[in-house]
């Protein structure tokens, strides 16, 4: 009888057990999803710049002043990418070729003589600005929630990392989608699908 209401006891703390790292192994996999759909919304030589220099800077996550200094200078040279980027626009041109430009008030500049588009049609638009904050918005929390970045400038607030990594990306998410849809982004800046593969696609 006693060996019988031991295995039983055991089983019951591995089910508790086995459930309770399936819960930990979900909450994961929605933070994870969550940050994965908000890079889509980053130029992506911004994002893989962020991802394979910030361990380098960090030292991992072991700051010293240097190393802050080094990883403020990224997230600044980061940040100004994303703004930047939603500023610029692509079109083929009639050589056949790709071009990039940056969007002002009179269109592209530089603007080359080009017979098969009209480039007073990229001018600077409000949507523009809106896009630029957003993104520097989507990559400040998913650079300032990285574990690197959260064990080299606040280190005491690695408790609270997991509860923001589950909330603000399905909240910022949501309210990315809500501004997409008042200001469609028709640009195909640099970091962003181009406009000939727009056009192929």
């Amino acid at each position: 009888m006693g060996g019988t209401r031991k295995s039983s006891g055991s089983g019951k703390s591995s089910k508790s057990s086995g459930s309770g790292k399936s819960t930990q192994l979900s909450i994961s996999d929605k933070a994870f999803t969550g940050v994965g759909n908000l890079i889509k919304l980053l130029p992506t030589g911004t994002v893989f710049l962020f991802q394979f220099l910030n361990p380098v800077v960090t030292n991992n996550g072991h700051c010293y002043t240097i190393n802050k200094y080094l990883t403020g200078i990224l997230l600044g040279v980061c940040g100004f990418s994303c703004c930047f980027s939603s500023f610029t626009d692509s079109y083929l041109g009639s050589d056949g070729m790709t071009h990039y430009g940056v969007a002002t008030k009179n269109g592209l500049w530089p603007s080359p003589d080009s017979e098969s588009v009209n480039l007073s049609a990229y001018k600077l638009r409000v949507g523009d600005f809106v896009h630029a904050f957003l993104s520097l918005i989507v990559f400040a929390v998913v650079a300032l929630l990285d574990s690197n970045t959260v064990d080299c400038f606040y280190p005491s607030f690695e408790s609270t990392e997991k509860l923001l990594l589950m909330v603000l990306p399905p909240a910022i998410g949501a309210i990315s989608s809500t501004v997409f849809m008042m200001f469609p982004n028709k640009r195909h800046g640099i970091g962003y699908p181009s406009s000939e593969t727009q056009q192929e696609s």
